[in-house]
């Protein structure tokens, strides 16, 4: 099924453009038809799909989409809409923390998809780094796989500066053991 039509692309190349309360009031019945709804339409059509694999995941769009505000509060850059429609499709959408979910972000300039783990509380760190030690051989060759090299390279995410003693054998053999986010992307 086709989602976008080239007024989802356009509209995001004039608010590049236009990057102002005016101008997305004037032009918001684009955002809604152009924009909004057919992505909508992707996410719940993607989360049906994921949840015959995935059963816990949300189905519900309006969970799993962020909204185009930007927030502004501690930005230099005052624009105050983002350039990109996104969502997470997880069991608890975009405000999940406890499991890993998908991400896609759609935008004029860029399409991006990826998933893993980006909120990480000091338990989840722990247990991610205990199962790398433990399993790093196996975690090695996942990441070392063709298919998850070519099309995601590797995982990213901060890094901790101090990490526990027990790990730092380990850091010279597997650097990513200091990660404190576990996450892939590319763009398509």
């Amino acid at each position: 099924m086709k989602y976008f039509s080239p007024a989802f692309f356009k509209f995001f190349d004039e608010l590049k453009n236009n990057n102002n309360k005016e101008w997305f009031d004037k032009n918001k019945s684009r955002y809604e038809n152009d924009v909004k709804a057919p992505f909508k339409k992707l996410v719940e059509d993607v989360s049906r799909k994921l949840a015959k694999d995935i059963p816990n995941i949300n189905t519900d769009a309006s969970k799993a989409i962020f909204r185009i505000n930007r927030d502004v509060r501690f930005s230099k850059d005052k624009s105050p809409y983002k350039l990109n429609v996104a969502a997470v499709l997880s069991p608890g959408g975009k405000k999940e923390e406890n499991y890993p979910g998908f991400y896609m972000h759609f935008g004029a300039d860029e399409i991006m998809i990826g998933g893993g783990k980006y909120f990480c509380t000091k338990e989840d760190i722990a247990k991610i780094r205990q199962e790398i030690y433990y399993n790093n051989k196996e975690f090695s060759k996942l990441l070392n796989d063709k298919g998850f090299k070519d099309k995601w390279k590797t995982l990213q995410g901060d890094k901790s500066k101090i990490l526990p003693p027990e790990y730092k054998d380990c850091l010279k053999e597997q650097p990513l053991i200091a990660n404190k986010q576990f996450w892939y992307f590319a763009n398509l």
